[in-house]
């Protein structure tokens, strides 16, 4: 299994596989054509309601983590996960972000619940 995170700012790359856009909104100044993206899974972006708790700095990112978590057990999150895993069980996966530290991200705890 082979899952990385990026910043969608950045160019593709040969290596990224299936390039799965992770953010609710469509990034800023980044066009569709630039941007090669694959596929646009809504269902597995963290809610606009704890997107806004956690970059107004009233949680830690563990905690962050645990609640994004959390909403991935719904049920629509819980299969647009499931369908995230099919993707890198058949191949190369680059989620893709336009946030500023994709380390301390959604997407980097995404990256770790679909190489688990």
């Amino acid at each position: 299994m082979s899952v990385r995170v990026r910043r969608v700012h950045e160019p593709p790359d040969p290596d990224d596989g299936l390039r799965v856009l992770v953010d609710r909104l469509w990034p800023r100044g980044v066009s569709k054509d630039a941007a090669r993206v694959d596929e646009w899974p809504k269902d597995l972006t963290p809610s606009a309601e704890l997107r806004r708790w956690y970059h107004a700095g009233e949680g830690s990112y563990e905690e962050f983590a645990r609640r994004y978590e959390g909403e991935l057990a719904a049920p629509e999150a819980a299969e647009a996960l499931a369908r995230a895993r099919a993707w890198v069980r058949a191949g190369p996966v680059t989620l893709l972000t336009a946030v500023k530290s994709p380390e301390r991200s959604h997407a980097a705890v995404l990256a770790g619940l679909l190489e688990r």
